[in-house]
């Protein structure tokens, strides 16, 4: 909230309202004319969020959709430029905590991962279908996983004896791929896969890079975009995305004069990712791995 630095009478988006601890703390410091707009593609969670943000009347509005419409959803709502725009990434809480969406490696369940229950393809359906080569690659780039073509290869030959459609059968092939040595330290040994998967079927890193653009275009002058991520890969692309909004310019090095016109949108807030405290980690173990990283809109001329 510090670095968000919320105006009473300010318009803010929560892209990702969860279990809506962040709106809460949006709505907290906003005065009466303030507005934030809250949304997710979670069905569940936006009923649970509305009853959440329900002693806050008209100062709220949430919608369904995902934040890659973000643009869209602020045109029509009516919105035009928006003092700050909030993203914590990932799956959320309640969503690990329910098995049956499919999404944890600790009970056996549906293999669903599908944040927004309506869309169309589910983790089971990339298992079942894939090309193991397929497989592999979507293990190895989303999940940067070791011994992805291993994995993606138990795979292959485990759907030929019987569908897999469970977290249970996914969490046991992927723990008969890794050799034993290999899982003795470390994490859970199938965490990389679901992960890869998750991303695989939520399309979450090209979502991601089309919502900051879209957030870096409606975002007011002096208005702050801040990025809680949870992988290397969600904060690359926030770092990158970053860095190539604040770039004065972009000739090939040697020029003598600056040819390119760019006139840089944002200024980095955070040249490192902020992580969570010792006391926070301690009393949010999940908090362990989030990286917050932050910009601000430059005055626009």
């Amino acid at each position: 909230m510090d670095y968000l630095k919320v105006i009473p009478d300010g318009k803010y988006v929560d892209c990702t309202l969860g279990g809506a601890g962040h709106s809460c703390a949006i709505l907290e410091r906003l005065g009466p004319n303030g507005i934030l707009i809250g949304l997710d593609q979670d069905p569940a969670a936006l009923a649970a969020a509305e009853e959440r943000l329900a002693p806050y009347g008209d100062r709220v509005k949430l919608v369904h959709a995902n934040f890659g419409q973000l643009e869209a959803t602020l045109e029509n709502i009516g919105f035009g430029k928006v003092d700050g725009i909030l993203y914590d990434l990932g799956v959320s809480s309640p969503q690990l905590d329910r098995s049956e969406r499919g999404f944890s490696f600790h009970e056996d369940a549906p293999l669903d991962m599908r944040m927004d229950p309506g869309a169309p393809v589910s983790a089971a359906d990339l298992v079942s279908d894939l090309p193991v080569p397929e497989l592999a690659h979507i293990i190895k780039a989303y999940g940067e996983e070791r011994w992805a073509g291993r994995i993606a290869s138990f795979i292959g030959e485990a759907r030929k004896h019987a569908p897999v459609t469970t977290t249970g059968q996914l969490s046991q092939i992927v723990k008969n791929a890794i050799p034993a040595a290999a899982r003795r330290t470390g994490p859970h040994p199938a965490r990389r896969t679901f992960q890869a998967l998750r991303i695989a079927v939520n399309n979450e890193l090209g979502v991601l890079e089309e919502s900051l653009h879209q957030a870096v275009g409606v975002t007011a002058s002096r208005g702050r975009i801040c990025v809680i991520s949870y992988h290397s890969l969600e904060d690359r692309i926030v770092k990158d995305l970053f860095r190539d909004y604040a770039l004065h310019c972009k000739c090939p090095p040697g020029l003598p004069v600056c040819r390119c016109d760019v006139v840089p949108k944002l200024e980095v807030i955070t040249r490192r990712p902020l992580g969570a405290t010792e006391a926070e980690i301690a009393e949010n173990p999940r908090s362990r791995s989030a990286k917050l990283r932050v910009a601000q809109k430059l005055d626009m001329f």
